[in-house]
């Protein structure tokens, strides 16, 4: 047996040496070589292919999206701009307007001379969906106490949306009492007043005057742009969520909104569940800190009832209500000061069925103070 196996051992070996020998079997090798090779390159090609097809084809995704989503609102659809023309239009980005989480906004300028707010995102979804959930939330409306939306960008990584200018700013640039170089930008309680009404306007727009509500969460003074005359205008809606009118609770959302504005209900579903009432929550918060001028919560203050600014308010009811002034107030400004604290009290009730819908929200501001009543203080 085993002499056996040497034998053919040999033989293969011989029969090896012979083929290295072989002309004919050399020019076999080498054409088996070739086409193996060629055979393993065009494998690796068309799985090349695949691969860049898959990749076009996500792309192409996102642009069918975009091209249903114009279509759809036809002539209504904002503009859609490249990033070239936003690039142009804002002068490279040279005037930086602010800064947040989402991106930075710069000052910029449309051909026919419009000036306009081109807030660039640095934050998305890599489906877009967040950014095409603002797009398409923000052009459902038109209301005076809405920011109007004049074009957007999206290609590839680059998401931008233009709106329109509104030359004094945010609200929290005004309530805080500090301007850009520390100066003070208080604003007449009379202007307070108003801007508190347009924004409930603005608000009950949303909830009630669009085919399909519109739900915010995320209302605070610095999504609350103001015009020359201090018209507030509701801004940045990546938040928002999209309802039927008729359902009351919204399935779950996760939490989402801004810490010191976000309803009870939104992060712990034990209060109750989320719907408009959310947005009346973060809108009382915000009545707050233009009543007072501050944070709802101070980190500097040295007691508990100090540190959360409803609580502080409910302990000097019973005082004269100068919040943010260091002079007497007039008695109209007075009367301004209660009616805004009482519906904010209303409005930031723990529980969501305590809280007036921003219908009666607007009932209670363009009513008189003698028929409002002060609420439970909330546990």
């Amino acid at each position: 047996m085993k002499s056996s196996v040497i034998c053919f051992k040999i033989s293969c070996l011989d029969l090896f040496i012979v083929a290295l020998t072989d002309k004919r079997f050399t020019v076999v090798v080498t054409i088996t070589i070739v086409l193996v090779s060629a055979i393993c390159f065009f494998v690796l090609r068309l799985k090349g292919k695949s691969l860049s097809s898959h990749l076009w084809k996500g792309k192409k995704n996102d642009n069918a999206r975009i091209e249903e989503f114009i279509t759809k609102f036809g002539s209504l659809a904002p503009n859609r701009y490249f990033y070239g023309d936003i690039k142009k239009m804002t002068n490279k980005f040279k005037d930086k307007l602010g800064e947040g989480g989402y991106g930075s906004v710069y000052k910029g300028k449309l051909p026919d001379g419009r000036l306009v707010a081109v807030k660039i995102l640095s934050e998305f979804k890599e489906n877009g969906e967040e950014f095409m959930n603002e797009v398409a939330s923000i052009s459902r409306t038109s209301h005076v106490n809405i920011v109007t939306l004049l074009g957007f960008c999206f290609e590839r990584s680059k998401r931008a949306l233009v709106y329109e200018f509104m030359p004094n700013g945010s609200l929290d640039g005004f309530i805080y009492n500090k301007g850009p170089h520390d100066q003070s930008r208080q604003l007449e309680w009379k202007t307070l007043y108003n801007i508190a009404l347009g924004i409930a306007r603005g608000l009950e727009y949303l909830h009630q005057g669009c085919n399909t509500r519109i739900l915010h969460f995320d209302i605070k003074p610095h999504n609350i742009l103001l015009d020359e005359n201090f018209c507030p205008k509701i801004s940045d809606f990546g938040l928002s969520k999209l309802c039927e009118r008729k359902e009351s609770i919204i399935a779950n959302t996760g939490t989402r909104g801004t810490a010191g504005y976000i309803a009870p209900e939104v992060f712990c579903r034990n209060f109750g569940g989320v719907s408009h009432k959310s947005d009346v929550y973060s809108y009382g918060m915000m009545l707050l800190e233009m009543i007072g001028g501050r944070k709802n919560i101070d980190i500097e203050g040295s007691q508990t009832s100090e540190t959360y600014f409803p609580s502080w308010i409910n302990n000097h009811l019973d005082q004269p209500m100068n919040f943010n002034l260091n002079e007497v107030i007039a008695e109209e400004e007075e009367e301004i000061t209660k009616k805004l604290v009482t519906v904010s009290l209303w409005c930031t009730q723990t529980h969501p069925m305590d809280r007036p819908s921003i219908t009666k929200v607007l009932e209670m501001l363009q009513g008189s103070l003698q028929s409002l009543v002060l609420p439970p203080q909330p546990t």
